[in-house]
């Protein structure tokens, strides 16, 4: 029997397979149109990015200067190594071993980053230009492709130790400490970038490019003296070694302006090789450590009484080897009969006797608002991270006990820079400068704007208290009255101050036998110029304020009066009576 349609399969079969054909025209005609018509842009930079690379610009980070221009911290011409892993990734090992010796970078985070699936990576950073170039040159004859770099500049500081703690230091990717941290953003400025269309591992000339420039950073204008620092820092740690002390500082201020010349701690670090000392060693002391500040106290506490108008350089007091107040008695640092001295006699032999009875004409709170006054008890606000305020006792725990202790120096704290800037007041005719540190200004990164441009001045006593103050601290260097003829400058006149107090240790909330020594004081005596402080911490070979801390005061006030080319005024040292009738 004939089979039924089977002549009319094949036309079936044919008109089908037409059907499917132009189906699949359709789609792929739809999607030229697609591509060509409505989205082109879009698709050819997809096809693009697998071929552009976008790297950071850095910014040329601001100087720290000196006050004379000299840096503190710089940055130098300096090189990134950047790798295309696309490229490397073939050869990755071999290009790892080379870099490794050239460069002295990790082996293994290198190779890892040479076969990384991306178009870029940091292999290097901060490599010194000629060092750079020159790895480079190499690694192109070696056949190595892949490889480029960039400018990335590089944080020295030229003066290495000089003024470290102060300048702080710069890690792997962030400022850690000092001035480099403080203001960091006011120094970093903001980065660029740029991007390119690369082919064959290299930069293709005519292609798809963009560049934001970088924004460099601002140069920070300190008011120190580098070479002044330097020599501080040199005398001071000759007196920390030869005392077998754990600390030392020298604070230096110009009397009519309250800038900071220096501003030195011993131990220091140098801040190109950070990592080699020890953490401890690499801030700021002279800020950051407070401790009773003894009899150098001793010049706030007269200034206020003269100012009250409480008592005259010539004030008899009559003074016994010991004193009972209420359930404590107080002693001399010597032995000695009762005694006939002026009030000018008690300061040139720090009398802590003395200085309490003289004290006893302030009404309730008088003397702890002087204090205030002359800035204890409150942070200078120089910009230094870290600084302490020190410790002044409020006014509900102020009995005549602490007041007592507070006259010599004793059950309060203070810092380097706050105690110089209160002896300074005296220094300037009894207006407190604020002390700086920043010529102009400048913005922390905590928003705070500091510098000598926002410095305040505050008259806390008359200027014929500071003088009368002046004068009796010129008998504490006269060999024939004083207790620190070692801190005399020759030439020049010299009013000074020693202090010796005992430390106190925070665990035992208790003396623990260790000692601040210290000299405070200011030159010519009769027209201000410097005002420096010495202090130093837990001398284990012995002495006082006079002996090892007025030596380091000479030297460096020396050194400053010189440098300056400021003349002796010509004038004799005042004479003030130190007894007073016939001694018992």
């Amino acid at each position: 029997m004939p089979r039924i349609g089977g002549r009319g399969m094949p036309a079936l079969r044919l008109r089908v397979g037409f059907l499917v054909i132009a189906i699949v025209l359709s789609v792929f005609g739809a999607r030229l149109v697609q591509l060509q018509g409505f989205d082109p842009h879009s698709y050819a930079a997809m096809a693009a990015a697998e071929d552009l690379v976008e790297v950071e610009l850095p910014a040329q980070r601001g100087d720290i200067l000196d006050r004379n221009g000299e840096p503190l911290a710089d940055s130098v011409e300096g090189r990134m190594i950047i790798a295309d892993p696309k490229l490397t990734r073939d050869k990755a090992s071999e290009i790892a071993t080379f870099l490794s010796k050239r460069l002295g970078i990790d082996y293994f985070s290198a190779l890892r980053k040479l076969r990384e699936d991306s178009r870029f990576e940091y292999i290097a950073r901060r490599v010194p230009a000629t060092q750079a170039t020159q790895a480079l040159e190499e690694a192109e004859e070696l056949g190595y492709v892949g490889l480029s770099s960039e400018r990335d500049p590089i944080r020295v500081y030229p003066a290495d130790d000089v003024a470290a703690n102060l300048v702080g230091f710069i890690g792997t990717d962030e400022p850690l400490a000092g001035f480099e941290r403080t203001f960091d953003s006011y120094l970093a400025g903001k980065d660029g970038s740029a991007t390119y269309e690369t082919g064959g591992g290299a930069r293709i000339p005519l292609g798809d490019s963009s560049t934001t420039e970088p924004v460099d950073g601002k140069d920070l204008h300190t008011t120190i003296d580098r070479e002044l620092q330097w020599y501080s820092q040199r005398v001071l740690r000759a007196a920390v070694e030869q005392s077998n002390a754990e600390s030392g500082l020298v604070v230096v201020m110009d009397s009519r302006t309250g800038h900071v010349l220096t501003l030195a701690d011993d131990p220091t670090f140098d801040a190109n090789e950070p990592a080699l000392a020890p953490k401890a060693d690499r801030g700021s002391r002279a800020m950051s450590d407070v401790y009773e500040p003894g009899s150098v106290q001793k010049v706030l506490t007269v200034a206020g009484l003269l100012d009250a108008g409480l008592v005259t350089p010539r004030t008899r007091l009559t003074v016994p080897n010991s004193l009972a107040r209420q359930d404590r008695v107080i002693h001399d640092w010597f032995e000695h009969p009762t005694m006939r001295w002026t009030l000018a006699g008690v300061i040139a032999q720090s009398s802590n006797i003395g200085t309490v009875l003289a004290a006893d004409q302030f009404a309730p709170g008088q003397l702890r608002d002087y204090l205030l006054d002359f800035g204890l008890g409150q942070k200078t606000g120089v910009g230094v991270r870290g600084e302490s305020p020190g410790l002044l006792p409020p006014g509900p725990t102020w009995d005549d006990q602490t007041e007592d202790r507070i006259d010599f120096g004793q059950s309060l704290s203070v810092n380097a820079l706050q105690m110089t800037a209160a002896v300074n007041t005296i220094a300037n005719g009894g207006v407190r400068i604020d002390p700086s540190l920043v010529q102009g200004s400048a913005t922390t990164d905590s928003g705070e704007t500091v510098g000598t441009d926002q410095a305040q001045r505050t008259r806390v006593v008359s200027e014929e208290a500071a003088t009368q103050t002046a004068q009796m601290m010129e008998g504490v260097v006269d060999p024939e009255t004083g207790t620190a003829p070692g801190a005399q400058v020759e030439g020049y006149r010299v009013a000074g101050k020693t202090g010796t107090a005992q430390r106190a240790n925070p665990e035992c909330g208790c003396y623990d036998g260790t000692f601040t020594v210290s000299f405070a004081g200011f030159a010519p005596a009769d027209d201000p110029r410097f005002t420096v402080y010495v202090a130093i911490q837990n001398p284990r070979k012995g002495g006082g304020g006079g002996s090892l801390a007025g030596p380091v005061f000479s030297k460096v006030m020396g050194f400053a009066l010189q440098r300056y080319g400021v003349q002796p005024t010509g004038t004799k040292p005042a004479k003030l009576p130190v007894t007073w009738g016939r001694d018992r």
